[in-house]
């Protein structure tokens, strides 16, 4: 028996997207974002609010990073969804985490981070309905503890962190169940 739940935002898993992004003065901002997702083969959408220190930052640079937050940092990486920028100015030091220059953009990577998007703002999206940054990915960087052997990032590696908006709970992906563009192949024979 189904029971109705009313109006709410039913989506699992949804990812730990640590934002990151200098001011003009080349200060660092990162917030914690679940509301985001690849939009197309080299872009990334974050359905963030305008009002974030980090939207604000992104805008003025048009440059940020999103790196996956993982099991070993979650701490932190609740911390930057709990602090707003807006209010505390040592948000990021705070941690003790540290940040290099992207090679690639103007836009820090958060080391301790296992994998970093590194993005061109590609544009913002303004409707009555949305607020949406959405970067061009210029550079995937990761640590190699998180590749396997091919050179590719190994998800059981990653334990990268997943938010379930239904508890307020963190939780960890990993476990691979099935093959992409496999599993269900047997249907197209019908």
């Amino acid at each position: 028996m189904r029971k109705d739940l009313g109006e709410q935002p039913a989506v699992y898993p949804m990812p730990v997207l640590m934002v990151a992004a200098f001011d003009e003065n080349g200060k660092v901002n990162v917030m914690n974002a679940a509301w985001g997702m690849i939009c197309d083969t080299d872009k990334i959408a974050l359905f963030i609010d305008e009002d974030h220190k980090t939207t604000k930052n992104i805008r003025a640079v048009k440059a940020f990073t999103v790196s996956i937050a993982d099991r070993d940092h979650m701490a932190e990486a609740d911390f930057f969804g709990i602090a707003t920028g807006n209010k505390m100015a040592d948000k990021f030091e705070r941690t003790g985490f540290h940040a290099v220059k992207s090679g690639y953009v103007n836009a820090p990577v958060i080391e301790e981070f296992p994998v970093a998007m590194e993005c061109e703002l590609a544009e913002i999206v303004e409707t009555e309905n949305l607020h949406a940054v959405v970067g061009k990915i210029v550079n995937v960087s990761a640590d190699e503890k998180v590749l396997s052997e091919n050179g590719k990032i190994d998800p059981a590696k990653l334990n990268a962190l997943i938010f379930d908006q239904f508890q307020s709970g963190y939780y960890i992906s990993g476990e691979k169940v099935g093959r992409a563009w496999n599993a269900g192949k047997d249907f197209m024979k019908k």
